[in-house]
């Protein structure tokens, strides 16, 4: 990686999509085939974190509600390109009026469905919960939740997220377990402890409210690693791959994409991935087929979250 050599003037890095600042060829992802097909709801949450890559908030509606009559085409797509996984992300999902019927479209179609959420008062209103308790009865484990709960301490939680967002999330957290979903947890890597530390930590509070989630199993309580816009991170060669001991096709893009509808837009559009909504670099077509082809890593998220970090956001 070209932190070993000098590079040119600040903000030189991540400009072409083709050559690292310091003129080496670009690392890019040739896709492998479609496994996860990502649906952002819409970017509009019921909270603002200050750490959000996405930047959802009440307020930020840059990318629309999509609705289940612009999915369904996608999932018609999907099943044809062989995916596996339907996964719904946002802002937060139950925002979205037709959140529960996306999801049984999707499962109806054969998919396992993955949802992401705060578990707080959208996901808990009744008629939401009502019809996750339906899908639940018809579907059993094809239909999983994963739950963002940045860290075991509340305190530290509820800093990023909110005063008493950590309550309320494990109110919810709590609520899918004795309702018995299959529920994950996401949380996040980046406050100076090990990986070891934040799972005993994690594991001490799920013992406590019993909710049986392994803190040991990496799939049961992910741990993200953090996306700082403000870091000097170093780019990604295609030398990269052998210095790292990686392969490009265990990067996100390699089998996944994402359907956004952007505010104003006439139609959804499919992007490279969850993590890059805004950017129209990573803007690969209108449907499935179209976005196939190779993905430039010429974003800073596709060095600290999926190549350095590991990370992927599919299950």
């Amino acid at each position: 990686m070209n932190e070993r050599v000098n590079v040119k003037a600040p903000g030189a890095k991540f400009k072409d999509p083709d050559t690292t600042a310091c003129g080496s060829r670009r690392a890019k992802v040739a896709f492998q085939g479609l496994d996860t097909l990502w649906v952002n709801t819409g970017t509009l949450c019921n909270i603002e974190c200050l750490h959000c890559y996405i930047e959802s908030s009440p307020a930020n509606d840059r990318l629309a509600y999509i609705t289940l009559a612009e999915l369904k085409p996608f999932l018609e797509q999907a099943h044809a390109a062989g995916a596996r996984e339907i996964g719904f992300t946002g802002g937060e999902p139950f925002m979205n009026p037709q959140m529960p019927e996306m999801a049984e479209a999707a499962l109806a179609r054969g998919f396992q469905v993955l949802i992401l959420t705060n578990a707080m008062k959208p996901m808990m209103r009744e008629r939401i919960t009502r019809g996750l308790l339906r899908l639940r009865g018809r579907f059993g484990d094809a239909l999983r939740l994963r739950v963002s709960l940045d860290h075991y301490d509340g305190a530290v939680h509820d800093r990023e997220r909110g005063a008493v967002s950590f309550e309320k999330a494990m109110a919810g957290l709590v609520w899918l377990c004795e309702h018995g979903f299959s529920v994950s947890v996401a949380g996040r890597a980046g406050f100076g402890e090990s990986d070891a530390e934040l799972r005993s930590g994690f594991s001490a509070i799920f013992k406590e409210h019993n909710i049986s989630i392994d803190a040991d199993d990496p799939h049961g309580l992910v741990l993200f690693p953090e996306m700082d816009q403000t870091d000097d991170v170093p780019e990604i060669t295609e030398s990269c791959w052998d210095m790292l001991d990686k392969s490009p096709n265990d990067v996100m893009c390699s089998n996944a994409r994402m359907v956004v509808k952007r505010r104003g837009a006439p139609a959804p559009a499919v992007l490279a991935c969850t993590l890059l909504a805004y950017d129209g670099e990573f803007e690969l077509g209108a449907t499935i087929e179209e976005s196939a082809r190779p993905v430039s890593l010429n974003h800073k998220h596709c060095a600290q979250f999926c190549v350095l970090g590991g990370a992927s956001c599919s299950s």
